[in-house]
């Protein structure tokens, strides 16, 4: 009875955890607190796009919810003493594992894109792929609240 309470109340944290996680963002969107705010703009012309690799910050659900499955699934080893290591076997392996599903599940394509702007000065500006910008492209720097964006 005790065992099924505990997972009970690890399950419903992960779940909780999870409800903290921001969804991704394309270049396009706004958050409601980014809306009825000032931007400034600058133009300028791109010089460069290289491909990256956006990663959010981890919400630690994975490993969470990995380590109490693995603790599960571990605790059915064995008994007595055995049935408790492969509890925290399972929970360590689960926990790895869990976080790196969650770290690919997460991940997307972004660009840094290099920008020569009008006032002969350089910029750098890391965003999500959403937007095909290439290089000699005029573009429009947004500077906010919310950042900085390259759009056309």
């Amino acid at each position: 009875m005790l065992k099924s309470k505990w997972v009970v109340a690890a399950s419903l944290g992960a779940l909780l955890a999870g409800g903290c996680a921001y969804p991704p963002r394309g270049a396009s969107d706004y958050r409601a607190y980014e809306t009825r705010g000032e931007q400034s703009v600058r133009f300028g012309v791109v010089e460069s796009v290289r491909g990256v690799n956006i990663s959010p910050h981890d919400t630690g659900v994975g490993t969470a919810s990995g380590a109490v499955l693995g603790g599960l699934a571990g605790s059915t080893a064995g008994g007595g003493n055995g049935q408790i290591a492969g509890a925290i076997g399972g929970a360590i392996l689960g926990g790895i594992i869990g976080q790196n599903v969650e770290k690919s599940a997460n991940d997307k394509p972004g660009v840094e894109v290099t920008v020569l702007l009008d006032s002969g000065q350089y910029i750098s500006v890391v965003q999500g792929a959403e937007e095909e910008i290439r290089p000699g492209d005029r573009v429009r720097i947004l500077s906010g609240r919310g950042g900085t964006r390259v759009t056309h």
